[in-house]
């Protein structure tokens, strides 16, 4: 009987997930999405390769799970870019990525089912043998990884920030996200915010570019970036304490309003009310896309954190679970998904091969991040961290540690040395 894999959240990190164990041999893989779109925050995120992000990129293509990455390549509206704290960035379109990502997973033999909120989970001997959808349907699997992120429910958003505040996750539409390690009885964490409440918030939001003044569309759509300076007395700099994307927390956020060229008009910032917004030059029109409410805040994200070992397998009383994305820690961005993504669907695989899991060594900016991070979320000050390739702390670690570097053939070289090349291309079983 062939072997089946399940996938549970169909962000990035479920998308890497279930196209890495296609790749290794898993003959039947389910890809699990409560709404009727792929990708998640993806949908308004866009940014690829900034700072560390190109060494994780690298390493990942070097290690052959770099598929989704060339795939955002071949659709970036921007590429090797500056903006404020970051360089050689890319911005893929956020309006396209999703029929282009769904396409290649279909083509790989991934099953997507769309409209598919798991709700409940059959447990038996230590082992999960199927999960319950909204509809009633009971799908059953051999292995679970579970990439369910850590945005909503709407709970989430009215206890910890400013209510719904109606996002991309669209909670009330396609029901809240419901966490599978949760429901197996495995007692999760949450990140905090530096004043120790929970959670933290989305880092940006999305104008509609048609609503910006012609000469700003022009200047976004020709350099990638615009900048328009905010006047003294509409500067905030209180939020950017509670932004997920502690990268950007720096005062240029604060002074300016910066936005990036994704197909829609990438604003860098959590929230500006709207009528503070329309105050500034060429900005008069303009009007939010996501979240519709973004006067008053943003989506929050980073509660329900799975305990979890470097081969992303969960730890708990279930022998048949991994994670990936922000399911395996507080780990921020698109980039730093795709590559827990891939490390947990490729050793969910191996687990039904009866194979060893592969751990990254720190060697590899990658290892070095999965391990650092399950370390630092051990402690008190590490829950109130933010980590990513591209920025904050991690990054000056990347950097300490002399792991950061934009030559690819040192990256490949550094990838041979750790005898790891190509080594998600591979079949196991």
């Amino acid at each position: 009987m062939a072997k089946r894999v399940i996938i549970v959240g169909g962000g990035w990190a479920g998308s890497a997930a279930a196209l890495c164990a296609r790749k290794a041999g898993a003959e039947e893989v389910i890809l699990l999405e409560r709404t009727d779109s792929l990708l998640g925050t993806g949908l308004v995120g866009g940014i690829m390769r900034n700072n560390g992000r190109m060494t994780a990129t690298e390493e990942m293509i070097a290690m052959g799970g770099g598929d989704l990455f060339e795939v955002c390549d071949r659709n970036s509206r921007h590429v090797n870019f500056s903006f404020p704290g970051h360089k050689h960035a890319s911005l893929y379109d956020v309006a396209k990525i999703e029929p282009v990502v769904k396409r290649y997973l279909l083509e790989k033999g991934v099953e997507i089912w769309n409209f598919s909120r798991f709700t409940e989970v059959d447990v038996r001997d230590g082992s999960i043998v199927a999960v319950y959808l909204e509809s009633g349907d009971r799908v059953e699997g051999d292995v679970f990884v579970d990439t369910t992120g850590s945005c909503g429910a709407q709970t989430l958003c009215t206890d910890n920030g400013n209510g719904c505040v109606m996002c991309v996750i669209r909670c009330p539409t396609f029901g809240p996200r419901v966490s599978l390690v949760g429901k197996v009885g495995i007692k999760e964490k949450a990140g905090k915010k530096p004043d120790g409440s929970f959670g933290a918030m989305s880092g940006s939001c999305k104008l509609s570019k048609e609503t910006l003044a012609p000469h700003i569309r022009e200047e976004l759509e020709r350099t990638g970036m615009v900048m328009v300076p905010m006047p003294e007395h509409m500067i905030n700099r209180k939020k950017l304490g509670v932004k997920a994307c502690a990268q950007y927390a720096l005062s240029e956020y604060a002074e300016n309003v910066i936005l990036l060229d994704t197909g829609h008009a990438k604003l860098m910032s959590p929230f500006v009310p709207l009528h503070q917004l329309n105050q500034l030059p060429g900005l008069e029109e303009a009007r939010y896309v996501d979240p519709y409410a973004g006067t008053v805040g943003n989506s929050m994200r980073f509660t329900d954190l799975s305990p979890r070992d470097d081969a992303m397998k969960v730890e708990g009383n279930i022998d048949n679970l991994f994670c990936g994305g922000e399911k395996a820690g507080l780990l921020v961005g698109h980039t730093e998904a795709i590559v827990t993504g891939v490390l947990g669907g490729h050793n969910a695989v191996r687990a039904l091969a009866g194979k060893d899991p592969i751990i990254l060594p720190d060697s590899i900016s990658i290892g070095d991040a999965v391990s650092h991070v399950r370390e630092e979320m051990e402690t008190e000050r590490g829950l109130k961290t933010k980590f990513t390739f591209s920025g904050s702390v991690y990054f000056e670690r990347m950097k300490e540690k002399g792991l950061y570097t934009t030559d690819k053939d040192a990256i490949v070289k550094r990838v041979k040395k750790a005898g790891l090349e190509d080594v998600f291309n591979q079949r196991v079983m």
